[in-house]
């Protein structure tokens, strides 16, 4: 009598007092195992196939010892690469005997598993938040005191385009008074990012004129004037 059984992932034919060697075992050694995953049996001309186990049939063993076969050598190589690797692997066996083969009525079994290995656990570490790191305070050039009242047209000063005109009100300076009470050298200051060499001793002078309404004055004098500098 025979049998075809499923042991640890592969098919054996086994009989009675038969030594199988099979894929690493979790049992002991010396203890009992039982596998009920029976394909076929056979019997003289009585032949039984199951779909795909046969209800009731197992196959009773005996683990003898663990023990590892035979080195195989695993050799890699690429033509023309430089690439040569060579392996040896010996695979972890289980050896077993074959002590009985139940045809039917047999209790289900606890299947016997194949070994796995044992897998190195690695410890992970509980991520701590990191503290909230406050943004880089970006320094923020406050903007220009704008300027109250109603503004004046400083471009008939003498010297002043529409573009100082700009710049100034931006710095808070659009009245012909407030521009009246600007040093010179300061004003030179506000307007150093506009393009052309602009000479402003006057232009105090002339928003005070400007400002206190004198523009037959201020006309006569911007006639001898040249940029805002004397002709």
């Amino acid at each position: 009598m025979y049998a075809i059984v499923e042991i640890a992932g592969h098919q054996f034919k086994v009989e009675k007092d038969q030594k199988v060697f099979v894929n690493r075992l979790a049992t002991e050694e010396g203890k009992k195992v039982s596998f009920d995953n029976v394909l076929l049996l056979a019997d003289g001309s009585n032949i039984t196939v199951g779909a795909p186990a046969i209800d009731g049939a197992q196959v009773s063993a005996k683990v003898l010892k663990h023990l590892k076969g035979d080195k195989v050598i695993v050799f890699k190589k690429k033509r023309r690469k430089g690439y040569r690797v060579k392996n040896g692997h010996r695979q972890s066996l289980t050896e077993i005997v074959i002590e009985s083969i139940v045809a039917s009525g047999a209790k289900p079994a606890k299947k016997a598993e194949k070994a796995a290995p044992k897998k190195e656990v690695k410890k992970v570490e509980a991520k701590v938040a990191a503290p909230k790191v406050e943004a880089e305070k970006v320094a923020v050039k406050p903007a220009a005191k704008k300027a109250t009242g109603k503004a004046d047209d400083l471009k008939k000063v003498e010297g002043i385009g529409p573009k100082i005109a700009s710049v100034l009100v931006e710095a808070g300076i659009s009245t012909f008074a407030e521009l009246a009470k600007t040093d010179a050298a300061k004003i030179s200051e506000i307007i150093a990012g506009v393009r052309g060499n602009h000479v402003t001793d006057t232009w105090p002078a002339q928003a005070q004129l400007a400002a206190d309404g004198k523009w037959d004055e201020l006309k006569k004098w911007q006639d001898e004037l040249d940029g805002g500098k004397p002709a």
